[in-house]
C-alpha cells in the first residue's frame, strides 16, 4: 500500500464517474445551468440494481457512513457487452476523510454464484451484470457493497474529443496493430492525441514488454489528462458534449441526490487516497493464464476494508 499524490485522486474521481468532478466545478457563471444539465444526465445514468429495493441503502441514513462502491471498467463494443477488465472497489470514510481503492487483478480465479466450477472474475459481468459483479466480489472478500459505476471504455474516444484532445508522455515507441489505424507509430515523448488515436493508445498491449501493467499505466495517463482538462473546461458548449458522452457510457444506481450527498459528505476523500491491489500470482492451468489469490489473502483483503472503514 502507498498514498498517492493528488494527481491520482483526480483519476480516480474520473473513474468514480466524471459527474462527481463536474458537480464540483459548477461554481461558475454558468453553474445554474450546469447544474439542470448534470440532474438530467443524472437520471439518465441511474440504473438501479435489482435488489436495490431489499437493501437498507447508506446514503438514505441521516449520518454519514462510511460506504463501498464497486468500479468497473468495460470493454464494451457493439454486439459485445464485454467483461469487466478494471475492477476497483471504493472504500470512503466520511469521518477520516480518506479513500482506498482495492483492485482486483482481472484473471482472478474465483467461483462465481451459480456457475459451476471456476473462472475469471471479470467474467461475472458478462455473465450477470453488474448485480453479479457485485455479488462475485461481496463474496470474495465477504463485505457489503451498496454501489457501483460502470464506465464503458468505448465512451473514452469521445470524451477526449469532448474535451479538445489530450496530452501524454509515451514512454515506449511502437507501431499500432491496427486499433488506431495499422502501422501508425506512437513516439516515445511528449503526444498529442485525439479520441481515435487515444483508443489506439490505451488498447496497445502485446508490443509492451509490461503487458497489462503498460496497458493500464497508459490508461490512467490518457484518464488524468481527460480530467485535469476537464476541471478546466469554461465553456458550457464543452460541457454539454461531456455529459452527453457521459450519459451514453456510465451506469450507476447512485441516484443524483447520491451524487449530491458524495460530494458534501465525502469531498475530502478525494485528496487523501491509499490504494491497494490484490496480491495474487499468474499460473497457466488447463490452458488458461490465472491469478491465483489464496484465502489468505483474500481474508487480508476483508480485514483491511472492514478496518479502514471503521477508522476514527
Amino acid at each position: 500500500m502507498k498514498h498517492k499524490r493528488k494527481s491520482k485522486a483526480k483519476r480516480i474521481l474520473l473513474i468514480v464517474g466524471i459527474i462527481f468532478a463536474i458537480l464540483i466545478l459548477g461554481t461558475g457563471g454558468f453553474a445554474y445551468y450546469v447544474y439542470h444539465s448534470i440532474h438530467k444526465t443524472a437520471d439518465k445514468v441511474y440504473k438501479p440494481l435489482k435488489n436495490d429495493k431489499n437493501k437498507d441503502l447508506p446514503l438514505k441514513k441521516q449520518t454519514a457512513p462510511s460506504i463501498n462502491i464497486l468500479l468497473l471498467g468495460v470493454d464494451e463494443r457493439p454486439h459485445d457487452k464485454g467483461r469487466s477488465d478494471t475492477m476497483i472497489v471504493a472504500t470512503l470514510n466520511p469521518k477520516t476523510q480518506k479513500m482506498l481503492m482495492t483492485s482486483i487483478p482481472r484473471d482472478t480465479r474465483v467461483q462465481i454464484p451459480g456457475r459451476n466450477g471456476h473462472s475469471k472474475i471479470n467474467a461475472a459481468y458478462a455473465y450477470g451484470n453488474e448485480e453479479l459483479a457485485v455479488e462475485t466480489v461481496e463474496k470474495i472478500f465477504n463485505i457489503d457493497i451498496s454501489y457501483y459505476v460502470k464506465v464503458n471504455m468505448e465512451g473514452l474516444r469521445d470524451l477526449v474529443d469532448a474535451v479538445g484532445g489530450v496530452t501524454v508522455n509515451n514512454d515506449i515507441t511502437w507501431a499500432d496493430e491496427g486499433f488506431y489505424k495499422k502501422g501508425y507509430v506512437y513516439k516515445k515523448g511528449e503526444i498529442f492525441l485525439d479520441g481515435p488515436k487515444a483508443i489506439g493508445y490505451v488498447r496497445m498491449r502485446h508490443k509492451d514488454p509490461r503487458g497489462d501493467f503498460g496497458r493500464n499505466l497508459r490508461q490512467r495517463q490518457v484518464i488524468e489528462a481527460v480530467l485535469e482538462k476537464g476541471m478546466h473546461l469554461s465553456s458550457v458548449t464543452n460541457m454539454q458534449r461531456i455529459l452527453n458522452v457521459l450519459g451514453d457510457n456510465v451506469s450507476t444506481n447512485l441516484s443524483f441526490d447520491d451524487m449530491k450527498r458524495l460530494v458534501t459528505d465525502y469531498r475530502g476523500a478525494a485528496n487523501h487516497i491509499t490504494d491497494y491491489e490484490t496480491k495474487g500470482t499468474p499460473k497457466y492451468m488447463d490452458g488458461v493464464s490465472w491469478v491465483i489469490v489464496e484465502d489468505q489473502e483474500f481474508q487480508h483483503v476483508h480485514d483491511l476494508i472492514v478496518n479502514f472503514a471503521n477508522e476514527k
